[in-house]
């Protein structure tokens, strides 16, 4: 094995969202894990941390020198350099799925903030009351996931988060990113941090879709994925 593709799912959901673009890449022939986030109610540890240990534990078996390419979808962007400070192998590439881009200390709700002030604002407030997020129900999902098993097992793995989730600072580190980075934007609501993306450099890539487009279209989203962490060689 000389690449191995990370395929990393939301904190907010859990590893379905990769199931099948991850079944798609082992069909051809590349080799790929979808580690599960987990966190501990025990731990004093911040989310990221244990977030980001999770991926590393995956790796015990993988040779240090086995090329890295890190995927993340959603509210996974932001860990992508905490990964990569857990984990040993060179990394190939970093890939942001329809996903925040991180910035050093900041917090999820300030990205928000940032991408979003009015929104952020509201769902700020309703943190505040108590309030957790994502709620989201199979009937929630209907227009952008078709398949009705597929929504219904999303739902279930839902883990709605209170405030203290999405306010704590989450690290880059000094020199990041240390390799290649691609943005593939799905939805409307990632635009701004597709434009940053772009802006920055990055290969940037649309496939207009709903933001759960990898259990709709695996075929599609593997290819383009592949595809461009091709191009960068």
């Amino acid at each position: 094995m000389d690449h191995l593709f990370i395929l990393i799912h939301s904190p907010l959901v859990g590893p379905l969202t990769w199931t099948s673009v991850a079944e798609q890449m082992r069909q051809r022939g590349l080799s790929v894990i979808v580690p599960i986030l987990r966190e501990s109610e025990n731990s004093k540890a911040p989310y990221w941390k244990q977030h980001a240990e999770s991926v590393s534990q995956t790796l015990t078996q993988i040779p240090k020198d086995t090329f890295v390419t890190l995927v993340a979808h959603s509210g996974a962007g932001p860990l992508l350099p905490a990964v990569r400070q857990f984990i040993a192998n060179p990394i190939k590439a970093y890939v942001f799925v329809d996903a925040g881009i991180p910035r050093n200390g900041v917090s999820r709700l300030n990205l928000m903030k940032s991408e979003d002030p009015e929104w952020a604002e509201q769902f700020e407030e309703a943190l505040r009351r108590g309030e957790r997020f994502p709620t989201w129900s199979s009937d929630d999902l209907c227009e952008i996931i078709p398949d009705e098993n597929l929504r219904e097992k999303l739902a279930a793995e839902v883990r709605p988060r209170a405030l203290d989730f999405f306010t704590e600072p989450i690290p880059t580190f000094k020199g990041w990113p240390d390799a290649p980075c691609v943005y593939i934007q799905f939805s409307a609501a990632y635009e701004k941090p597709a434009e940053q993306a772009w802006q920055s450099g990055w290969q940037t890539y649309t496939l207009e879709a709903g933001h759960f487009h990898t259990l709709v279209d695996a075929t599609a989203v593997t290819n383009m994925i592949v595809e461009a962490v091709r191009k960068l060689t």
